[in-house]
């Protein structure tokens, strides 16, 4: 697992060994870094249940203006914080409830929602989202899901764009119109 470009390119990352975290395949990592390619340079960017924080830190190694990384399990922040270092790149990692944690945190124009594909957390995570309203006019989520998980149709200003699918997984793209 690598950064695919940007000040980071090539550097390898950190995967988990041990515990439940499953890694973005490097060909979907690429897919939805083509899917909002002109969309992440000097953006404010949230990367939810980070895992290994690849996610984030191909944002910022691609010029994300801020980049947020959040999860809840303290040896994913602990191989995140070293991710980040390696890549020495600047994020913010936060160890919380991803849930919990959209409650009072501003918002932001570009949201990676990657949960743990066994449970509610996608559709948890889109509807929270939708209901405080984080996603800046004009922004963008992009959700990894199973292929056959079903991700809900939001209201307007949200709406489902499109959705990709890559083998097992799918993506589900969300923007906020104005």
């Amino acid at each position: 697992m690598r950064v695919i470009t940007g000040t980071a390119r090539g550097r390898k990352l950190k995967t988990p060994t041990g515990y439940d975290v499953r890694p973005t395949s490097d060909q979907v990592k690429e897919a939805i870094f083509n899917i909002v390619q002109f969309d992440v340079e000097g953006r404010r960017v949230l990367d939810l249940f980070g895992g290994t924080g690849q996610l984030g830190i191909e944002a910022k190694s691609r010029g994300a203006g801020e980049v947020v990384i959040v999860d809840l399990a303290r040896d994913s922040v602990k191989l995140i914080k070293d991710n980040v270092s390696h890549c020495q790149l600047d994020c913010r990692v936060v160890q919380a409830d991803a849930i919990s944690f959209l409650h009072g945190c501003g918002s932001f124009d570009l949201i990676f929602i990657d949960p743990p594909y066994d449970s509610d957390l996608a559709e948890k995570a889109l509807l929270t989202i939708k209901e405080i309203d984080i996603l800046s006019e004009g922004g963008i989520i992009v959700c990894e899901t199973r292929k056959e998980t079903p991700t809900p149709e939001l209201e307007a200003p949200y709406k489902k764009r499109k959705e990709y699918t890559y083998g097992k997984i799918k993506l589900s793209v969300y923007t906020k119109e104005s």
